[in-house]
């Protein structure tokens, strides 16, 4: 039990410098009764001199509280013009300095210090009951809160630890499963049964990550660890650590930028694989297909690869038979390798000027990973950035390194604007990437700009800039990791876009596709069915969705949470 605390105990227990409130509180009071002993002296002076009164001085004093806290008795009042000024003197004085400054400062420096450390108490250190199956996320950031709402899908339960109780008690205020404690405590884990989780993700720096491993094997040999590592070369160390998974976010998103900025250079660019299929996306441009509709194309005879969808400068098109493709479009494809292939096959060869290099702006973490990808592609990459040391250290990997603004027109040119057919914008500040985009897309209509953003409310903003595609270490990292934890193929296309697969729902168990109503009732695509040890990709020939199938569908999350409430 904790012990009884009055207000002055917990007063005195509150974070903070405790002196300095004292303090700042003394100061007023100082002032304040010096300004009470003037106006009773005051007092006494003008009811001598002007009343021909003599009142003692706790009279003086009465009078004073009285008319300064606007009480105002009426049973000593002045005569003489001077009497009733000064009344009006000490009755205006008094309102601000009793009734406004003095709470103000009570409340500011006692009561609300009091209340926040009344609140936070609230805040558990444990979880009330036994559980298992639960996700535990050390400390709340973006990729964090994007895991949440992926779980809440999944209805997995989860638990994030928070050592800074402040942000505990705002998580806590939004609704979020939170718990204040220290990270590296094994008292913590056994608090919040880590031994019995589904998953733990170490969200934090790479040496606390280290020490969140070894503490939870204390505990569990076996309960499946992601750690989360900002220098790669950091990953064999929380590998040894007793991590299962080890995930870099901000390389992982250069990669992925790279591969956007990159699609369709005469080839079906593949973004990766469920359960066997590949998913690829090529350019319209300079093809048969422009013009047509996806029926008219008749890719999927010609291949036998699906078109699932097609975007269009930032906005994906779910792909229909009466769907027409334009020349800048650019359409997203799933089929095996051979299907792929044959996709390049009918794609006319793609050439480039000998300067066509891919432009990447920014040289931090998520620039140098691209630059790495684009290269190992075979590309040749340009970087320019206004940091002489981020440009060093990348002067070795890419083509041509441009120290300068990216706000100027003629540092643009110098670094090959002009020639380049894509740029990546990978600058942490999103203010920044956001008016590239726009520069960009002014100087040259035809670029295809692919953009990092670091808070997802920037998205729309950044699309509307002229961007073609926009993703975030966030949102790219909390699909990632649920993946991991449901253990379960996705290929992330856009920040909400993803080809996935999920196991057949009981309510569709031996019903023929066509009967399901899967894309009428959810607007997601069927593009395979995974039955019987083999991957169905040609669905005309489907009986039955027999029990124990997954099926391999491409769309949204909420067209996913849609699915979910719907057929179970």
């Amino acid at each position: 039990m904790r012990p009884e605390r009055n207000f002055f105990t917990e007063f005195v227990n509150t974070d903070g410098d405790l002196s300095e409130k004292l303090g700042t509180l003394g100061r007023f009071v100082i002032l304040l009764v010096c300004v009470v002993l003037l106006f009773s002296a005051t007092f006494q002076f003008i009811m001598f001199r002007f009343e021909d009164q003599s009142l003692s001085f706790v009279t003086a004093l009465y009078w004073t509280l009285v008319t300064m806290s606007t009480v105002g008795f009426g049973d000593i009042v002045f005569v003489s013009e001077v009497g009733r000024f000064f009344t009006l003197v000490v009755l205006v004085s008094g309102i601000p300095l009793l009734l406004v400054i003095l709470p103000a400062i009570f409340i500011r420096v006692l009561y609300a210090p009091w209340l926040e450390k009344q609140m936070r108490q609230e805040i558990p250190d444990h979880l009330p009951a036994p559980i298992s199956g639960h996700v535990i996320i050390t400390r709340y950031g973006p990729i964090a809160a994007g895991l949440i709402e992926r779980l809440a899908l999944s209805e997995i339960p989860y638990v994030v630890v928070e050592p800074d109780e402040t942000v505990a008690l705002r998580l806590k205020n939004d609704g979020i499963n939170v718990v204040a404690a220290n990270l590296d405590s094994r008292q913590t884990y056994e608090n919040i049964f880590a031994d019995q989780a589904r998953f733990i993700v170490a969200n934090c720096e790479d040496t606390l990550n280290t020490n969140i491993a070894l503490t939870v094997r204390e505990l569990s040999t076996s309960v499946p660890i992601v750690g989360l590592v900002e220098d790669e070369d950091s990953t064999d160390i929380l590998e040894f650590s007793g991590c299962t998974h080890v995930y870099a976010p901000l390389a992982r998103l250069g990669e992925f930028l790279a591969a956007r900025a990159s699609a369709g250079f005469g080839s079906a660019d593949v973004l990766g694989s469920v359960k066997g299929l590949q998913v690829a996306e090529f350019m319209a441009r300079n093809t048969s297909l422009s013009g047509r509709t996806i029926a008219e194309t008749q890719l999927r005879e010609q291949t036998g690869a699906n078109i699932v969808g097609i975007w269009q400068r930032g906005k994906f098109v779910s792909a229909y038979p009466s769907t027409r493709i334009n020349n800048d479009s650019i359409i997203v494809t799933v089929g095996t390798e051979t299907q792929l292939k044959a996709i390049d096959e009918i794609l006319p060869p793609q050439k480039f000027h000998k300067d066509d290099a891919v432009l990447v702006i920014g040289a931090g973490s998520v620039g140098t990973a691209a630059i790495r990808a684009l290269k190992t592609q075979g590309f040749a990459v340009h970087v320019l950035d206004r940091d002489a040391q981020a440009c060093d250290r990348v002067r070795g990997l890419a083509d041509e390194v441009v120290i300068g603004d990216a706000n100027e027109r003629t540092t643009l040119n110098q670094a090959g604007l002009d020639h380049s057919p894509s740029v990546l914008l990978t600058t942490s500040n999103d203010a920044m990437n956001i008016y590239l985009a726009i520069y960009c897309r002014r100087l040259k209509s035809d670029l295809c700009i692919v953009s990092r953003i670091t808070e997802s409310r920037n998205l729309e903003a950044i699309h509307r800039a002229g961007a073609d595609f926009a993703f975030s270490a966030g949102a790219l990292g909390a699909k990632v990791i649920d993946s991991y934890v449901e253990g379960r193929d996705h290929v992330l296309l856009d920040h909400d876009v993803q080809a996935m697969s999920l196991p057949l729902p009981k309510s569709l168990e031996n019903l023929k596709l066509s009967d399901t109503g899967i894309t009428t009732k959810t607007g997601l695509a069927v593009v395979a069915v995974e039955q019987n040890g083999s991957v169905i990709t040609d669905l005309t020939n489907l009986e039955r969705l027999t029990p124990g199938s997954t099926l391999i569908l491409f769309g949204t999350s909420e067209q996913e949470r849609i699915f979910t409430k719907e057929f179970g």
